[in-house]
C-alpha cells in the first residue's frame, strides 16, 4: 500500500480533490480535521497543550477554544513551533494506525496544507499538489470564509510559494478553469501502476 500526500495552498481546492478521491473509494485522512479531533479526545495531547498554553484553552467540558489558541499561535512564531511539535507527532501516530485499518486498498491519501513545511513529505511515497491562480484562490476563500483580502494575502505569504510546491510535487492538479476529474483519474491510474509493479 502506498502513502500519498495531498497538499495545496489556501483556496487551491485540495479538499475538493480529496473528496473526489474518496468517491473513487480511496481512503483520505484529513490531517487538519483529525488534529482538531485529537486535541479534544486524546488525553495525553490535551495535557501537553494545557501545560504549554494554559488551561484557558479548554472549557470545563474539554472543548477547545480554537479562537483563543489561534490568536496565541498566529501572533507568536515560537508558540506556532511549539504547537506543531506537540500536535504533529500525535497526528502521525494516529495516521499510522489509520493506515493499518485500510491496508487492503492500493493506496491511501493524507490531505495536509503543510506537507513540505513540516517535513511530512518524507513519510509519503508520492506527493500531489493542487494549485490555482492567486486571484481565483483569493475569491474562493472570500466566498467560503468571508475573510478579508488582506488576511488571505497574509496567510498566503506565510505559506510555501506555489512554484516551490509545484517543483517539489510528483503530480500537479491545476484547479483554475480546467476539469479536475480527468486529472485525478490520470493520477489514480499512474499511482495504481506503481502499486502493481
Amino acid at each position: 500500500m502506498l502513502k500519498i500526500g495531498l497538499t495545496g495552498g489556501i483556496g487551491s481546492g485540495k479538499s475538493i480533490v480529496g473528496k473526489a478521491f474518496e468517491m473513487m473509494e480511496i481512503p483520505v485522512y484529513v490531517a487538519d480535521f483529525e488534529a482538531k479531533r485529537l486535541m479534544i479526545s486524546n488525553v495525553e495531547l490535551r495535557s501537553l497543550l494545557i501545560s504549554r498554553f494554559g488551561d484557558q484553552i479548554y472549557d470545563v467540558n474539554f472543548n477547545l477554544n480554537r479562537k483563543l489558541l489561534a490568536e496565541i499561535v498566529f501572533n507568536d512564531s515560537e508558540a506556532l513551533k511549539d504547537i506543531n511539535s506537540i500536535v504533529h507527532p500525535a497526528v502521525r501516530k494516529d495516521f499510522i494506525g489509520w493506515c493499518e485499518q485500510h491496508s487492503q486498498t492500493p493506496y491511501v491519501i493524507q490531505e495536509s496544507a503543510i506537507i513540505f513545511e513540516s517535513g511530512l513529505y518524507k513519510n509519503f511515497d508520492k506527493i500531489i499538489t493542487v494549485t490555482a491562480e492567486e486571484e481565483i484562490r483569493i475569491q474562493r476563500v472570500i466566498e467560503r470564509d468571508s475573510m478579508s483580502r488582506e488576511l488571505i494575502m497574509e496567510r498566503m505569504k506565510s505559506q510555501l510559494s506555489e512554484s516551490v510546491r509545484i517543483e517539489k510535487a510528483d503530480f500537479v492538479i491545476y484547479n483554475n478553469t480546467e476539469l479536475i476529474l480527468p486529472q485525478i483519474e490520470r493520477i489514480d491510474k499512474q499511482i495504481r501502476s506503481f502499486v502493481e509493479k
